[in-house]
């Protein structure tokens, strides 16, 4: 997300060769248990041609899965062009060319170009952006019905391993930092959009939330 850093140390995190070997580690294991949490938790809740916005999705295997389980279209949102490859041709080989748009906008700085969806998902992103308030809030108001995403737990182990990262990025110049927010504020950010906590996984990497809309933005106003 263009709010978090340079967008060239951006780009020199997330690069090209990142992009490839997340698509190799794809190819050869197919999802993580934590990604299976996000598409599950979803799925679960009934996606049968429900409009999917993935916000940093990478190379888009989350959202791939998720049409196959019966979504109907996804929009994904990234800022670098590098993961573009790998997402086309991850998406070709699914057969599923036309029902994925792919976009490069930060939601949190220009919501307004952002059309809401049935469901919207983050992994791996709130803790890549400093202002998680922005984030998650802009995340939330543009979920009609579910919202899902993972964050590092808040604990001694990811706070020093994250400290540490940091540390090596600023002697080499980079900006890029990554961040262990509080759980409970954002569970509150998402909370006070409307949407209710539905779910909840602490593991010892990554925690992931959904949460549900009861009720439609139109009939809350």
């Amino acid at each position: 997300m263009s709010g978090c850093c340079n967008h060239d140390d951006y780009d020199a995190t997330f690069g090209d060769k990142f992009a490839r070997r997340l698509a190799r580690r794809h190819g050869k294991r197919g999802l993580d248990r934590t990604r299976r949490r996000l598409v599950d938790f979803l799925s679960d809740q009934g996606i049968e041609g429900a409009s999917v916005l993935e916000i940093g999705g990478g190379i888009g295997e989350l959202h791939i899965e998720l049409l196959r389980r019966g979504a109907g279209t996804v929009t994904n949102l990234e800022i670098s062009t590098n993961y573009e490859e790998q997402a086309a041709l991850l998406i070709e080989g699914a057969g599923l060319a036309g029902r994925v748009k792919r976009r490069f906008v930060d939601i949190a700085a220009d919501p307004d170009t952002v059309e809401s969806a049935d469901v919207v998902l983050l992994h791996r992103v709130v803790c890549c952006y400093p202002d998680y308030e922005r984030l998650l809030g802009e995340a939330a108001g543009h979920a009609r019905r579910l919202l899902v995403f993972s964050h590092p737990p808040r604990n001694i182990v990811t706070r020093m391993l994250l400290t540490l990262d940091n540390l090596v990025r600023r002697m080499r110049h980079n900006d890029f930092r990554s961040f262990v927010h509080s759980p409970k504020a954002m569970l509150a950010v998402v909370e006070a959009q409307g949407l209710t906590l539905r779910y909840q996984h602490r593991g010892m990497s990554w925690c992931v939330v959904g949460f549900e809309r009861s009720v439609p933005p139109a009939a809350a106003a």
